[in-house]
């Protein structure tokens, strides 16, 4: 088939790679604009760009695609379908009825659970016991339209990065196998049941809540991991939770338990296992106390 391939994030490189190993022919792969990043704010290509570039593929990054120009630019590829994996860009009409079979979505979660921008932290967060990747038809409503094909994995304790990682694999050989054989994959309508939306993730919820149970604060944990990034504040730093366990021990919620950084939560305790002070790598507990005073009885985030 002649596609457009649009996408931004690592999570949609590997689709790409999928869809060029089969054999199609990507007339195009469209992706965001290069964004500042690193210490000196160059601009940066995304990976899926930085991807497409390597494999000599054209790459088209615009700002937007309500105009007309970029409009006309995008029909005049004459492709056969769109596949679309966290492009981060609204799809007027006339961008998804221009490919001859249509446009598809490889989507992070398991539709109609979690239509919207953060699926994979919404479900760890919300603890979820299996997630999963949709194939979907595209339509002008936020990942409402018809499935073709679906991989369930379980959750399990994984983290947000662990899991995009798995789900990019999963989808893009779901992905792959759908357009062998469009007809053997035929859409279905998403079921009126059970439908929730997964907001775009706000740096604020980063702040481990350790009023709530030490469950709830283990999955902001992993949803976070690795961006934005679990928090909490002590003596005016920043201490950045990478991993954490919980346990059953009782204690007021923020207090240092023990001198080993076990932090009462409102139910139950969590303990961190993995910790990083802002300016310094990853370490353990142990490694972060044999130079910095933290006794049981203090309080972080005061």
């Amino acid at each position: 088939m002649r596609i457009i391939y649009m996408g931004t994030p690592q999570f949609a490189v590997p689709g790409l790679e999928r869809l060029v190993e089969a054999g199609h022919e990507i007339v195009a792969v469209y992706s965001q604009p290069p964004r500042p990043a690193g210490r000196g704010k160059g601009l940066r290509a995304s990976p899926v760009q930085a991807r497409a570039e390597a494999l000599g593929l054209p790459v088209h990054t615009p700002t937007g695609l309500k105009d007309a120009a970029a409009q006309a630019a995008f029909v005049m590829h004459e492709a056969d379908v769109a596949v679309v994996a966290a492009y981060g860009l609204i799809l007027p009409r006339a961008i998804l009825d221009a490919p001859k079979r249509g446009c598809f979505n490889i989507h992070a979660s398991l539709l109609p659970r979690w239509r919207g921008a953060a699926p994979i932290q919404r479900a760890i967060l919300a603890g979820d016991h299996v997630t999963g990747v949709t194939i979907m038809d595209m339509e002008a409503g936020l990942d409402t339209g018809p499935m073709r094909a679906k991989h369930v994995t379980p959750l399990e304790a994984k983290t947000a990065g662990e899991l995009t990682d798995e789900l990019a694999e999963a989808g893009a050989t779901l992905m792959r196998q759908v357009l062998e054989d469009l007809d053997a994959f035929p859409p279905v309508p998403q079921p009126e049941e059970g439908i929730t939306y997964a907001a775009k993730i706000d740096k604020a919820e980063s702040r481990l809540d350790f009023t709530a149970d030490a469950h709830v604060v283990e999955r902001q944990v992993r949803a976070f991991n690795p961006a934005p990034g679990a928090f909490f504040s002590y003596r005016g730093e920043r201490f950045r939770v990478h991993a954490a366990h919980c346990e059953t021990r009782d204690g007021p919620p923020g207090e240092l338990l023990d001198d080993t950084l076990l932090i009462g939560c409102g139910t139950g305790s969590l303990r961190p296992t993995l910790i990083q002070r802002a300016g310094k790598a990853a370490m353990l507990p142990g490694e972060l106390l044999n130079g910095f005073d933290m006794p049981a009885g203090s309080r972080v985030d005061d």
